[in-house]
């Protein structure tokens, strides 16, 4: 069981890294898998993802204050409009199409507002 937390965890941790460059894809619930599945699997590994430089305190911050500073609020915020305005604009041809890019973009934008700022 220990080996697939591990492959899991790593799985996990590779999408909650490449979240951080895709608007849509979450990096917060990712990064928060790998702590868990670190922590059942290998003390040495869940600790090694804790005293990473960003990543370590991005998952400190969330697990304990439960909020997100403003600065990553409003990137992430920001690419996600960016995106699915340029797809809605100049890529996507259908309109039922667009409406749903665009209420993704609303609860995708809410669900990160929702959080308490990290100050």
């Amino acid at each position: 069981m220990k080996s697939l937390y591990i492959l899991l965890g790593t799985l996990s941790l590779a999408l909650g890294i490449i979240g951080i460059f895709l608007p849509l894809l979450p990096t917060t619930p990712f990064l928060l898998l790998t702590a868990t599945l670190y922590t059942r699997s290998s003390p040495r590994l869940y600790n090694w993802l804790l005293r990473q430089k960003h990543l370590g305190n991005y998952i400190r911050n969330f697990r304990e204050n439960r909020a997100i500073p403003l600065k990553a609020k409003i990137i992430s915020v920001s690419l996600i409009w960016i995106t699915i305005l340029n797809c809605v604009i100049f890529i996507v041809p259908y309109w039922w199409l667009n409406i749903l890019f665009l209420l993704v973009a609303v609860g995708t934008s809410y669900h990160i507002l929702s959080f308490k700022t990290l100050k």
